[in-house]
Parts: C-alpha cells; structure tokens; sequence
C-alpha cells in the first residue's frame, strides 16, 4: 500500500505547490561525449520515476533540470480521486489498531533534549513537562543545613575588601565552582576608582585642641581637608531632625553635626546635613546596651548614588576614555566615622538647650543630651586618598530550552570592609548552593523555558559599585532580555520578622511564593502566615539607594527584589553591619542558634520565585499592581491640584486632566493584556513570547525618558529621585500652595506634562502593536 499512498501525496504536493520547491539530491556526472559538464538536480519526488542522466546530457546539456507539462484536468480529479480512497482506508485502519496498542506516557524526569536526526531536521527544544509541585519538591530536596553549614565555613574569611587578594580569592572559589557545574561561566572586569584610608595621615578629630581620637574606620567618598566648627547634635540627620534644629533656632551653617546610626543611610545623612549648610558630619554607631562595644570602628561609604562616582552613567571599562567628571552625588563636606567612646567624649562636653526626647540615644554613661551650638569648637581633618582598582564580576547561567536569551538574575554582593559575615558571607553562599541545586534539578529532568544568571558582585560596599558598572556596560540589552532580580544581600539578619522590598510586578509572587513555604518550626505555617498573618503589606518596605537592587529597578528598569529575615522588634536592622563584629558568633545569636535553617528558607524564597518565573509559559509578573499604585499617587495629586486651585496662588488654572486620562489609559491596556493572557493558546509559543515581552516593558518604561542617565540614574518616576519623579511633582505642588521660595509655575506644568507622557507612553507600549492601540490621548 505504501506505493500508491507515496504517489497520492506527490500528487497533493504538486497540485498546491507546483513543482518541489526543495532539491535533496545532487548528481555531478562528467559529460562523456566531450561536452561541457553539467550538474543535474534530481527532483525527489517518492515513487515517480527518474530521468536517466545520461539521456539527460544528450538532449539537455545546459539545464539544470528537466520541468515536467503541466497536469491536466482529468488527471486532477483522478488525483483528487485517488486521495480520498485512501485517506477514508488509512482513517478506518487507524480507528482499528488504536484500540489495540495505546502508547505509555514517559515519566517526567526522562525528558531530554532531541538530537539531531538522521535527515538534518530541525531540532525543537523539549517542552517543560514537570508540574509545579515537583519542581518545588525537588528544589527542598537539594537544600539542607548542613549543606549551608560548610560552605559557610568555605566562604568565612576575615578580610575581602573590594580589589583585595581575599576578594579575588573569594571569586575564584565561585568561579571554579560554576566550572565544576558546567555553567559556562565567564568573569567582568572593571577598573573603579575608591577611595581608601591614607596609610601615614591618619584622619583625626579634635574638640578644644584636645585629640578625641584617630578613628580607623572611614566613610569612603568624602572630601578631605580640614574644618573647624561648633559641634551640634543632629540626632539621626533626617531631614526632620534637621528641621527642628531650624524650628528652635539652631543654626548648622559652618557647623559639625554629630550624627547616630540608624533610621537611613550614611549617605542620606550627609547629604541632608550638606543641604543645611553643615561643614562636616561625624557619625557614630548608636546601639541598644551591650550590643556594640563601644570601641567598635564603624566602616560605610558617603556617595548619594550607586556605581563608580568618576564615572557616572558609563562603566568604568579598561579601554573607556574617562572624562573629567564626578557624580553629583559626591558630597562636598567632610565625613568621618567616630567610635561611641569618641562620641561619648563630645556629648559630655556639649551645652545648650537640651535634646526632645527622640534625640535621647543609647550612649551608655550620658546622663543628658544637649543640641550644642553654643561651645567649644570640634576640628576634623580627612585624608582619605584615591585608588585605581581591579575588581571582578563572576557569572555562572543555566540556560533555558525555549527562550534561552531572556533571564533572571540572581546576585549577590562578595566583597565588605570587614568580616562581613550577614551583609556578603551568607548571600554569596545562597548564590552558590542555588547554583548548585537548580544544575542537579536540570540534570534530573527540570527543563526551564528562560535562563537564570548567577552573579557574585564586588564593591558593594563602596555603593553597589559592581553591579552598577555591569548595567551601565550592558544597558542597551538587559532591558529587553533581563526580566527580573533577585537580591541576595543581607538575605539573613535574625529571625523573628521578615522584610522585602520590591517592584509592584513581583508582589503577587513574592506573596505566592510565601504561601508555599513551610516554616520549618512549626510544619504547618507557612511563611506567609507566621510573618504577615491576614496582611501582606505589613512585610513590605520602600527600596532604598543602599539595597543591592536598587540600581536594577531604577536605573535599568528590570523589575527587581530584595528580601531579608530580620530580628523582631524595633528597630529591627541587623546592628553589626560595617563593623568587625558583623561574625558568625554575633549572626548565630541573632538568629538563635539556627542559621542554617533560615538559609534554606532564604533559598527556598529566592529559589522558588526564581523557577517560576523561567518554567510558566507567561512571566508571572503582575501588571496590575502598578494600575493601583499609580492611581493612589495621581489621588495625592488630584488633591494637592484643588488646594492650590483654592489657594489663588497661580495666575491661570491647573487641571490633572490628562494626567487622569494617562492613568487610564494604562488601566485598560493592563486589563487588555490579562484578557490576552486568559485567552491565550499557552502552546503558542510565538505568542507567548509577545504577551512576555510587553510585560517586560512596563517597567523600563516608568523610567523617564526625558532625562540623561549620565545626569540623573535614578530615573523611575515611581522609585528614583529627582525633580522627574511623581513625588517631587507632589512636593511641589505643596510648596507652590505655600508660596515656598523657589517654586515656579512653569516648571510645575512642565512636571505634569512629563509625568503624564511617561506614563501614556509605558500604557501604549503594554497595549501591544501600534495599529492595535484605541485611546483619545
């Protein structure tokens, strides 16, 4: 039967197709008869007969092929005749034999890659056949305690400073252990300038002409030189704290503002002071008794931003031409960390009115704290010196089976100033044990769709420096491949609460993912229960500039997170970071006693977000959730627009029309895209990529657009910082309402006019094609 099925399906072709538009088989004869030689393309037509070659020479011998005459009418129907006859004999011989040999179904975990075939077709990458519930099981299979427990051990070295040999040797480690997986691993070199202790000019600080100390920690980034003022107490430098000095008439202009740990960041401490006209800023660790010895050196950095400050917005490459400039971030005060018995010496020796009670601090020995200003003059003199250094970047991927060049990001920070056991030991030892256990979940049978990325960052501590010059070298590609990052940094502190910063996409996920792990304590609650209860908000915190995924979100507008276990209580922070005492001994006893457990937890957190976002056929990343953070914004907006519109202070009306009309317009798209998503065919795979990548735009395209990232990095209207952003558009409205010096009507109306063009702009792009888009804007 074989012979007349072959020539029925020739003849189908041919009535469709013409002629066989692909030649198979090539014959190179050598004309005998002293002709030129020819090649002839036999057509490969199964069960037709050939032309003989030979005969062909002779009557062809300057074609390439012989074309057939056209069929005829009758042999059409004959054809068409033909076709039917055997299609209803091979329908009935398929209904018999069905029943009699029905093919068993393949266990999950044997699924491999196709191979070539013998005919050279085309390979098609395996589909994902292990289900969610697997896959999860077989992540909490490969973590264990013990596990974490050596490499812990592995990885503990007391000293890894950015550039250092124990920082190289600690990306080596990570390198070779990507080698031993197979993870194609690769190495980022840059050449970052910091900013390190002089090794003979020490910094000093004096009060009176009498010497409280030579502190060996610093705040890189500083200025340097010498200054001379009265010393105020300034509580943690909050711009309310500062406010409040101005409230009781408290002058900062020229002064030394003697400044706690805690609340924001170092940097956000001396840039607030800058703006009060303050000339140097001296900071101590302020922690509750017994908790920090009061001799601790206190280590940090002063840069109000991420990445190299001397080269801002382009990265610090070998073959980069370096211009002559310098982030804006950069203070121009002089910064400089104290020990709390230093601090303990100058707040002994202030006067003035004393401090409210929120100013009253944790120094162990001060009876009264006074705000200063009235007496004695505080001398402080920095030496810190520039440095040229070589740090590494190490990647490891594991790459995915249908759409391989997109990718999750999983980083960690490996360098610190000290010990730094919580703030880059045990984040660099989840990279690493993640590593490990998704190449052992792919080796028994998990296929992901999309690729995961592991990096082991250097330089975080002076300011996410690594990773900041990775996205600036890499900018053009990571927002259309990058689609995600996961945090690792300082991942676990304690263990009596837990905290996460992240973009709106991942909230849904982060809550799922919550839900599906178990406290190991208990066996029955799940994370979710035992540290958000009923409200998921409650765990939730803003990102700040000295996340590790601040930059990522930001700056990239790759929809990023960050997550860490904390201590209960307040304040929860982890009190040991950038000291020498951030050890295991100090870590064990913040999480009593069981830090391996809530290693696992960590990775089963990070680790399980990870997968699903590279198994789903759809990113599970919730557009929505921007739809409701938006409208609250424009609502404080809408607000702010009818009291100034009462207030009389402008001379021609103000409307949030558009802006209303923007937000809108997003809300539809966003819904549009869920009705994609409810209806589309998951097996599509060109379609599923289209839904994808406009869900990976939408936060790129919060970013302003009408903004240099040189000038300004920051640029995510929602999370940056910058007079762009919808809080600063907020803020001013107040202060035009008030009559605030430096307000201006015409840079408000320009304000709202970029917001709302932002924002319609990340609305058309979600609501797909541009012939497809139906709005009035």
């Amino acid at each position: 039967m074989a012979g007349p099925i072959n020539q029925a399906r020739v003849k189908i072709s041919k009535i469709f197709n013409g002629e066989p538009q692909s030649y198979t088989r090539f014959n190179l004869d050598q004309n005998n008869d002293g002709e030129s030689s020819h090649v002839e393309v036999k057509l490969s037509g199964d069960g037709e007969e050939e032309m003989d070659s030979a005969e062909a020479g002779r009557h062809h011998a300057t074609s390439t092929y012989t074309q057939r005459p056209l069929r005829t009418y009758k042999n059409i129907c004959y054809g068409a005749l033909v076709i039917l006859i055997f299609f209803l004999a091979g329908y009935l011989i398929g209904y018999v034999t069905h029943g009699k040999s029905v093919a068993s179904k393949l266990p999950c975990t044997t699924v491999q890659p196709e191979g070539p075939t013998d005919e050279g077709e085309m390979v098609h990458p395996p589909e994902p056949t292990l289900d969610w519930s697997d896959i999860t099981s077989m992540l909490q299979q490969q973590l264990s305690s013990a596990a974490f427990y050596q490499q812990l051990g592995n990885f503990a070295i007391d000293e890894h400073e950015a550039g250092s040999p124990g920082d190289e040797g600690l990306g080596n480690k990570v390198l070779n252990i990507f080698k031993s997986l197979e993870m194609t691993p690769w190495t980022d070199e840059h050449y970052v300038q910091l900013q390190v202790p002089s090794r003979g000019n020490p910094n000093k600080v004096l009060f009176d002409s009498e010497e409280i100390g030579q502190p060996t920690g610093y705040l890189a980034y500083s200025a340097t030189g010498t200054t001379a003022g009265k010393v105020i107490y300034a509580n943690f430098g909050q711009m309310e704290d500062l406010k409040y000095l101005q409230e009781v008439k408290i002058n900062l202009n020229q002064s030394v503002a003697l400044i706690r740990t805690g609340k924001i960041s170092l940097a956000e401490k001396v840039a607030n002071a800058a703006k009060f006209g303050a000339a140097a800023v001296l900071i101590y660790p302020d922690s509750r008794e017994n908790d920090v010895d009061r001799s601790t050196e206190l280590y940090g950095h002063v840069h109000f931003g991420t990445g190299d400050p001397y080269t801002p917005g382009f990265p610090s490459f070998n073959h980069t031409q370096f211009p002559p400039a310098k982030s804006s971030g950069l203070p121009g005060i002089l910064a400089q960390t104290i020990t709390a018995d230093m601090a303990l010496k100058i707040h002994k020796k202030l006067g003035g009115k004393a401090a409210p009670e929120n100013f009253k601090g944790n120094l162990r020995g001060l009876a009264k704290y006074n705000l200063g200003g009235e007496n004695g003059l505080v001398n402080v003199t920095v030496n810190n010196v520039q440095t040229d250094t070589k740090i590494h970047n190490v990647f490891g991927v594991i790459k995915g089976f249908v759409d391989p060049d997109r990718y999750v990001v999983i980083g960690a920070q490996r360098d610190s100033f000290g010990k730094g056991f919580a703030k880059s030991t045990v984040g660099t030892c989840l990279l690493v044990e993640l590593a490990k256990a998704i190449t052992q979940m792919k080796k028994d049978g998990f296929t992901p769709r999309r690729s995961i990325v592991f990096a082991s960052w250097s330089a975080g501590d002076y300011g996410t420096v690594g990773a900041t010059e990775w996205l600036e070298g890499y900018l053009a590609s990571l927002d259309k491949k990058a689609f995600t990052y996961i945090s690792l940094d300082g991942a676990v502190s304690g263990a009596g609460a837990f905290r996460a910063s992240a973009s709106p996409l991942l909230y849904s996920l982060l809550k799922e993912t919550m839900n599906e792990v178990i406290d190991p304590t208990n066996k029955v609650l799940t994370l979710f229960q035992k540290f958000a209860g009923s409200n998921f908000e409650t765990i939730l915190e803003p990102m700040k500039m000295e996340d590790g995924a601040y930059p990522f979100l930001t700056f990239s507008g790759i929809p990023s997170i960050s997550f860490r276990f904390v201590s209960d209580g307040i304040p929860s922070d982890y009190k040991f970071y950038g000291t020498a005492l951030d050890n295991k001994e100090n870590l064990d006893i913040a999480t009593k006693g069981r830090l391996g457990d809530f290693c696992v937890l960590a990775a089963q957190v990070a680790g399980q977000m990870a997968l699903r976002l590279v198994h789903d056929h759809l990113l599970k990343l919730d557009v929505t959730s921007y739809t409701r953070l938006i409208r609250k914004h424009v609502a404080t907006i809408h607000k702010r627009v009818y009291e100034l519109k009462l207030a009389s202070t402008m001379s021609s009306p103000l409307t949030s029309q558009w802006l209303t009309t923007a937000v809108g317009s997003y809300s539809r798209a966003a819904d549009s895209l869920m009705n994609d998503i409810q209806n589309s065919d998951l097996e599509d795979k060109e379609m599923c990529r289209s839904i994808n990548d406009r869900i990976m735009r939408v936060e790129h395209n919060l970013l302003s657009p009408y903004v240099s990232p040189r000038d300004v990095p920051f640029r995510h209207i929602i999370f940056g910082t910058g007079e762009f952003t919808v809080s600063a558009l907020t803020d001013h409205l107040r202060d035009l309402k008030e009559n605030v010096s430096g307000t201006n009507a015409d840079f408000l109306r320009n304000q709202f006019a970029l917001t709302t063009w932002t924002i319609q702009g990340c609305a058309n792009d979600l609501a797909g094609d541009v012939w497809a888009l139906d709005n009035e804007v």
